[in-house]
């Protein structure tokens, strides 16, 4: 009882202070001016925008999982108007808006720091969007004005230009409405730069350029519409003369070059040119008899004739599977995925080496019914089971969308919706399964009925629609995922054969044409779009020829561009003014240690000799400690940024000290040993270490520096002599663990 009394004289209280407030404000008369109060103000088109401008409804503040901020939950970046609408007025009864003295709203009086607020001073009392929410709630809070414009788009003034370095550029934001009107919104807008290092942008849409030359874009967002400005950041140096274009792809590049000023390096030598394309092409480096051999042809067309031979071999499919199986997570969690994870790495490995087209290993994995000892691309509905997350694996790795985030609430980068993500999903609602004979294997089949998915968040049931492209009604016999495949390899998909090409270019490159490789939206434009295109009508005129598409790029002047910067082009991140080196895969370098050492790793339940870039899965990451350190995926994700790409004290440690190196260094019948145990000449011996490494002849200076050490006596640590064989085995062991050391070695370059 006693608590009861004490509620309610403290509601009694609390409305004894409204009523005084309101006393007050009518004997000051508080009220705004009747001009002001003339301008009519509503929650869509005014209020919203100043909230997603002020941060309120960010993913760290009030629009968080969970319930917001100190329970006020607000929809992300204000894409659910009327949500919002709801929770202001409503929630916490109503106390956030205080229409009798508006001044006083909570909602004010915190964004103002009037009142503590954990986010601090949002909105000063001076400023327009203050008076603008201040009017509103004078105006008795109308969610609509009658007759409300609806927004249509929103543009960017201007949406492109050329900046020079270190130099500013002002933009303004343009929003159209339904009734054709139109309103500069650059002060409610929001801008976000793509790439912070080449270019900032303040709150008010001044972008300051640094010095990078490139393109850069900046995102405009306003309310549930985006636009994007692209900058051209010339370095505006001297371009003379650039390689004699191989076909169309140096026409774009060297194009580009051009127009802002960065000067190529020069083409790249036939040593390096057999070290790099071996590495990108099959994972391999290339034999001491394959470089003598290249190195010493005089045929003009040789570097071509290597790549047919390189395409045509079963290294090119083992390191393609490799590439492949990894991103669709053949991931090994039981003993008994055994079977399934072979047969997958598998087809797909055979599916490489035989050139099946992209659309169609695409069709067959998608479609996939039976069981996985009959049809291989059932395993990948093994691992992955929910439609949720075949979704979302499809988009991301074959459309490069990223959609993860329209499950929950509107993309905040792009269009779509939850009714895209659910009516996506919808595609695989009718997958059946069933058990088989063998553990935890199911038979897939697709199961007749008609094909819905549920917006878990309004409870509608939704169609298949593919990315707002109606498919049309789909009749119960027929499956869906079929109909999803015809729409993904439709020449006017815009987004199906981007996604590989700008992947593939990324592959040979260091980098995509947009980056990261697989997100790809408007407000993510490629660095060169002309190119971009071309390469995407390139790869459908051929038939999605995966082979033709690796062939067209390796044979391009730009890609046999060297690593070594001339004075102007250190600076090019982008263009491809020269070859972007990179460190050497976790598998690619573990192989290339034992070509280099004439060691054997082995493999539980593989053949001997198997290479690492030959495993089938991710198991014997377990079992490898190289693999682990240097960061071979898990094959967890569908990104390939789960791969480790960056150095670590880790690996600089393995490489220098760990019983691993020193067990391959020293092994029996390996290069040390056998060249120790050689009647040929010194410098026969170093060239072949070289060759092997580097593919290349070593430098005078290095040939004698090495001789030089190979020739010195060795000591033991009393001080005498070692006996000569065994002292000229440590020697060659000590020469090639420096090389292999080298950033040379490391890098693919």
């Amino acid at each position: 009882m006693r608590a009861s009394n004490l509620k309610s004289t403290s509601s009694r209280l609390v409305l004894q202070s409204r009523l005084l407030f309101v006393l007050i404000a009518c004997c000051l008369d508080l009220r705004p001016a009747a001009a002001e109060s003339d301008r009519p103000v509503s929650f869509v088109n005014d209020v919203m925008p100043v909230l997603t401008k002020a941060g309120c409804n960010t993913g760290a503040c009030h629009a968080k999982a969970g319930g917001g901020q100190k329970g006020f939950q607000l929809s992300l970046l204000g894409f659910e108007p009327a949500e919002d609408y709801e929770s202001l007025l409503k929630e916490a009864r109503g106390r956030r808006l205080f229409r009798a003295v508006p001044e006083r709203s909570l909602i004010l009086m915190k964004a103002s720091a009037r009142t503590p607020h954990g986010g601090g001073l949002r909105l000063a009392q001076t400023s327009s969007g203050y008076q603008s929410i201040l009017l509103w709630i004078q105006q008795g809070t109308p969610y609509q004005q009658p007759e409300e414009p609806e927004l249509l788009s929103v543009e960017v003034q201007p949406p492109r230009g050329i900046v020079a370095m270190q130099m500013q550029q002002q933009l303004k934001a343009i929003a159209t409405y339904s009734d054709g009107s139109i309103r500069d919104v650059t002060q409610l807008a929001l801008f976000e730069s793509n790439d912070t290092a080449m270019a900032d942008v303040s709150a008010s849409g001044l972008v300051q350029i640094h010095d990078i030359p490139g393109k850069v874009s900046v995102m405009l967002r306003y309310q549930a519409k985006a636009a994007v400005f692209t900058a051209a950041v010339p370095l505006g140096a001297p371009v003379g003369e650039v390689p004699e274009p191989n076909n169309f792809i140096d026409n774009y590049v060297f194009a580009n070059l051009k127009e802002i000023g960065i000067p190529p390096s020069p083409v790249c030598d036939d040593a390096v040119f057999i070290r790099r394309v071996s590495l990108d092409i099959t994972g391999r480096l290339p034999t001491e008899l394959e470089t003598t051999e290249f190195l010493s042809s005089t045929a003009a067309d040789k570097r071509d004739r290597l790549v047919e031979t390189l395409l045509k071999s079963p290294a090119y499919a083992d390191y393609f599977a490799n590439k492949w199986t990894t991103l669709l997570k053949n991931r090994r969690d039981a003993a008994s995925d055994i079977t399934s994870n072979f047969a997958f790495h598998a087809w797909i490995r055979d599916s490489l080496l035989a050139n099946v087209a992209y659309d169609q290993l695409v069709r067959e994995l998608l479609a996939a019914t039976g069981t996985i000892i009959g049809n291989p691309p059932v395993a990948w509905y093994k691992r992955v089971k929910e439609p949720k997350e075949q979704l979302e694996d499809v988009a991301q790795l074959f459309l490069g969308v990223r959609l993860q985030c329209a499950q929950c609430h509107h993309h905040p980068f792009e269009r779509w919706s939850q009714d895209d993500y659910y009516s996506l999903s919808a595609f695989f609602s009718q997958i059946g399964r069933k058990p088989t004979a063998t553990a935890d294997e199911d038979l897939i089949f697709h199961k007749r009925g008609v094909a819905l998915a549920k917006n878990v968040k309004t409870g509608i049931d939704l169609k298949p629609v593919a990315f707002g492209d109606s498919v049309g009604d789909i009749a119960a016999d027929k499956d869906p995922r079929l109909i999803l495949a015809n729409w993904m390899s439709s020449p006017e998909n815009p987004f199906f054969a981007k996604a590989l090409v700008n992947r593939y270019w990324k592959h040979f490159f260091h980098r995509g044409l947009i980056e990261p490789e697989d997100d790809i939206r408007d407000t993510n434009p490629p660095t060169n779009p002309e190119l971009l295109a071309a390469l995407e009508k390139h790869f459908l005129d051929s038939g999605f020829d995966l082979k033709e598409l690796v062939r067209v790029i390796v044979k391009s002047q730009a890609y046999q561009l060297s690593a070594t910067p001339n004075e102007h082009n250190l600076v090019d991140r982008q263009n491809y003014s020269r070859y972007y080196p990179r460190r050497l895969q976790a598998e690619v370098l573990l192989d290339a240690i034992d070509l280099l050492t004439g060691a054997k790793t082995t493999f539980a339940n593989l053949p001997p000799g198997t290479s690492a870039v030959a495993l089938p899965d991710n198991s014997y990451n377990k079992a490898s400690a190289f693999l682990r350190v240097f960061g071979r995926p898990d094959s967890n994700s569908v990104c390939e940024c789960e791969r480790v790409q960056s150095s670590s004290l880790a690996q600089s440690l393995h490489l220098l000290n760990s019983s691993e190196i020193k067990s391959k260094l020293a092994t029996a019948q390996g290069r040390a040993l056998t060249l120790a145990s050689s009647n040929s000449e010194p410098a026969d011996k170093v060239r072949e270490i070289y060759l092997a490494a580097f593919s290349r002849e070593p430098r005078p200076d290095e040939l004698s520096t090495a001789i030089s050490y190979l020739n010195e006596p060795a000591i033991d640590a009393d001080g005498k002599p070692v006996e000569a064989t065994k002292a000229a085995k440590q020697n060659f062991q000590d020469l090639i663990w420096a090389i292999m050391n080298t950033k040379e070695f490391l890098f693919n370059h």
